[in-house]
């Protein structure tokens, strides 16, 4: 059982507490610890590394525990290994990794066996000593001469650009600062387009540099003033398009560039009108554009490339209740679009022939929970299509599709070392009733032999937010769960996009309390089953699935044994109300804007996380923050740790980790990553009482 160690001598720490009144609305409220949004307070730094030292002192009985789930991730993970071979050109490009090294490594051969191999980029050169590192931009220009990539050493997401010439190694004097991940490259490799940030972290510009010139003498070619957008830029599979897409949470617009006239202005492919989202792939003599206009689920159109304006958008596929349609990807001869049914994702291959498109046929798979989507394809022109598949029991596998004979040929499947056995795994699909009466589907994975009488722990995830799915994938470190009996489960609850996009609309703006009942709802179906029991249920979330975890606390603690936040959105009204903070503008599409609207202000306080922390036995909580995180703030979780501790009626403990030289995803390198992961997973089953 789970071992003890008196740590009694472990203080909480407290944070002090400055008054500070919030007057929205009529209404007044003082928020304690505002003052820790100043990070240039002494007294900031100085209680996160004394939540640090709280949190290394609290969990230090579970460092042999965590160092054995270290050891048995690295030992099932091929630590050297290579990935499939993307063919693109006269070259195929492939990522290896190598045992001890922390980074990838970025390579190319004109053989596809790796003959004659040429290191791109090796990652871990770049990184060098640095605590954190992670590469943003990576792109080779069409004729294969040049590398563009970006690289970042903080977590800032604020990254710096260089151009490397391939044939020599050798990179060029031309340095770009402060970009971001959208870029494009022109046909013959001369420009590169690139996007930069506003204060808010807001992709704002998008902007032209011809190599052998400084960053001052870009030209500006789309500044984009509308807060509630972001500015994306990409070439076209068929290389024939340079496209700068200019989106806000609900509404999108394209302006198109032909590459091979870098010099000249972007053309709108069809003005915004609000509410109205759009992309654009491009085949011949034609574009192609799934969009929502009158099609909640989306449908799929075609247009002439000399006449792109709505009025000329010829049907191809049309909108259906019961399907979501999610991206296409056009080639010389078929169009493949991802799609969303029943809760699963699945592939339909539809054939072109001149300017006749064919109705086609979806791609079948056996295994009934599962997920599938575009792998790598970069050429225009092939007869094949590459495909990711995996599923809770199956590793992640990479497949060629041949969209004539419609086989399949398995390229690659994730190896896992030791003595793992797929056979030894099961996982279903159940369906949770909500209080509104809504069927809300979890996916479920256990090892054979785990009993199903309510003792089994189990550990339930959930996000629940901007469409975002949770698809059931394969994980080598859930492995070290499962063999120690836990039951793992995926609430696919509304506000995700799992179901279509009915299922996002019912979990956002007025209906977000949904997402949070929906998750409660599907904790409690577990238990009804005897999958588990309330206090052997360990709930997980991050980023907007943490605000899942801080209402989901507030709501019902008494479903929860533990709850595992990571870098949660948890101070969400605080920060909504707040436009100077990063992102905020544009979140307003995503759950409202409390600023102009009294009702949307007292609807967002009535859930928002830290808004109603109160006194009441809160379960155990292990909260994670990252310091220089653009996204979610460090200071939303530290509020929310330090009103916990003087609210919390219970003796559960409360702990705050905060990544001091990171941002929004912890730990670059990945074997620091894993031992993270080792100490949340033993964090997760020593809460539980699980055997170790």
């Amino acid at each position: 059982m789970a071992c003890v160690t008196d740590t009694a001598s472990a203080i909480p720490p407290v944070a002090k507490r400055v008054p500070t009144t919030r007057s929205v609305h009529g209404d007044d409220v003082v928020d304690e610890y505002a003052w820790l949004l100043d990070r240039d307070d002494p007294d900031t730094e100085a209680y996160l590394e004394a939540e640090n030292t709280y949190c290394d002192e609290r969990t230090a009985h579970l460092n042999e525990l965590r160092e054995a789930i270290f050891g048995e991730i690295k030992s099932r993970t091929q630590e050297t290994d290579l990935s499939v071979p993307v063919r693109r050109g006269e070259w195929w490009y492939y990522t290896r990794t190598q045992e001890g090294r922390q980074y990838a490594i970025h390579c190319r051969s004109r053989q596809e066996d790796g003959e004659g191999e040429q290191v791109m980029l090796d990652q871990n050169e770049l990184a060098g000593e640095a605590d954190y590192f992670a590469l943003g931009v990576f792109s080779v220009s069409p004729d294969g001469r040049l590398l563009a990539y970006a690289t970042d050493h903080d977590g800032g997401e604020k990254y710096t650009l260089r151009f490397r010439d391939l044939e020599t190694g050798a990179d060029l004097a031309d340095e770009i600062t402060g970009v971001s991940y959208g870029a494009a490259w022109s046909l013959d490799g001369s420009t590169f387009f690139y996007t930069t940030l506003d204060a808010a972290m807001r992709p704002d510009r998008a902007w032209r540099h011809r190599l052998g010139t400084t960053q001052a003498d870009d030209d500006l070619v789309h500044q984009e003033d509308d807060e509630r957008y972001f500015v994306g830029l990409q070439l076209t599979r068929s290389k024939a398009y340079v496209l700068l897409h200019l989106g806000s949470k609900v509404t999108s617009e394209v302006r198109f560039l032909p590459s091979d006239r870098p010099d000249g202005e972007f053309e709108v492919f069809a003005p915004r009108r609000q509410g109205v989202e759009y992309g654009v792939e491009h085949a011949g003599d034609w574009f192609y554009v799934m969009h929502n206009d009158g099609a909640a689920n989306f449908a799929l159109a075609r247009t002439p490339v000399a006449a792109t304006d709505r009025a000329h958008w010829e049907p191809v596929l049309p909108h259906r209740d019961d399907t979501r349609l999610e991206d296409v990807a056009a080639f010389t001869g078929h169009l493949v679009v991802g799609l969303r049914r029943n809760g699963l994702t699945g592939l339909r291959v539809l054939p072109v022939d001149g300017d006749t498109v064919g109705e086609g046929h979806d791609v079948a798979f056996e295994e009934p929970v599962y997920t599938v989507g575009g792998g790598g394809n970069p050429e225009f022109d092939t007869t094949t299509f590459r495909y990711v598949y995996g599923s809770l029991v199956t590793p992640t596998s990479v497949y060629d599709y041949d969209v004539a004979s419609r086989s399949h040929e398995l390229k690659k499947r994730t190896p896992v070392l030791g003595d793992f056995d797929p056979e030894a795994y099961s996982s279903a699909r159940e369906w949770a009733t909500a209080p509104d009466g809504t069927q809300v589907p979890i996916s479920l994975v256990w090892r054979e032999g785990t009993p199903r009488d309510g003792s089994a722990p189990c550990l339930l995830y959930g996000y629940g937010s901007y469409e975002h799915s949770i698809d059931p994938m394969f994980s080598i470190p859930r492995l070290s769960l499962l063999d120690r009996g836990f039951v793992y489960a995926v609430a696919h609850i509304r506000g995700g996009g799992e179901m279509g996009r009915h299922w996002y609309e019912n979990g956002k703006f007025e209906h977000k309390r949904n997402t949070f009942t929906d998750f409660v709802a599907c904790a409690e179906h577990l238990a009804e089953q005897r999958w588990t029991s309330f206090d052997r249920i360990v709930a997980r979330g991050g980023s907007a699935g943490g605000l899942l975890m801080g209402a989901v606390a507030n709501l019902a603690p008494d479903r929860f044994r533990g709850i595992l936040a990571q870098v949660p959105f948890v101070d969400a009204l605080n920060t909504i109300l707040d436009p100077s903070l990063p992102l905020t503008v544009i979140e307003w599409e995503e759950w409202g804007n409390p600023v102009e609207s009294a009702d949307m202000y007292q609807y967002m306080k009535a859930y928002s996380p830290y808004e109603n922390v109160e006194a009441k036995d809160y379960p155990a909580i292990f909260a994670t923050a990252g310091l220089n995180d653009p996204r979610v703030g460090y200071h939303e979780p530290a509020k929310w740790v330090a009103r916990l501790r003087t609210m919390s009626t219970g003796d559960n403990e409360l702990l705050l980790k905060t990544e001091m030289g990171a941002g929004h995803g912890g730990k670059s390198g990945r074997y620091d990553a894993w031992r993270d992961e080792g100490l949340y997973l033993a964090w997760a089953i020593d809460v539980v009482g699980a055997k170790y």
